[in-house]
């Protein structure tokens, strides 16, 4: 995608508004924190600010019990279910709002497996091969079939 596109794309998800001429400080630093973990140097985006606003209480609820888990390992659905008082019979509704996490990579959602660590479930560009690259770019270890 073209940076004019990018440009174009993000703006029309930030809704209304004036944009800003300049891009803040921090959002700069997320910038280069991005750059650098998809250059193989795993960085942990727990503190990257998000606007809460934009999600619901359940949604919150799975996309920090996601922020939780770290670079190199997984967690199944029913963890994250699990992690939020749900229940394994939770796992469909985790995986429901993980498909709908506006800030892939800051919400690790490609860290979240199917039982039996099996690659399924990824919504973003690229499907399953970018969530295992993700993966294997911080060191997860993954189960070949």
């Amino acid at each position: 995608m073209a940076e004019a596109d990018t440009q174009a794309q993000l703006r029309r998800k930030a809704g209304p508004g004036e944009a800003a001429d300049e891009v803040p400080e921090w959002v700069l630093q997320v910038i280069d924190r991005a750059k650098r973990h998809l250059r193989g140097e795993p960085q942990d985006f727990a503190d990257a600010r998000l606007d809460w606003s934009r999600v619901g209480a359940f949604q919150r609820a799975v996309y920090a019990a996601t922020v939780a888990v770290r670079a190199g390992t997984t967690a199944t659905y029913g963890e994250i279910a699990r992690a939020i008082a749900l229940g394994p019979e939770g796992a469909r509704a985790v995986g429901t709002a993980l498909a709908t996490n506006p800030w892939p990579l800051l919400v690790p959602c490609h860290r979240v497996v199917s039982a039996g660590d099996r690659m399924t479930g990824f919504s973003a560009p690229g499907g399953i091969r970018t969530k295992t690259r993700l993966l294997v770019l911080e060191g997860a270890e993954l189960l070949s079939e």
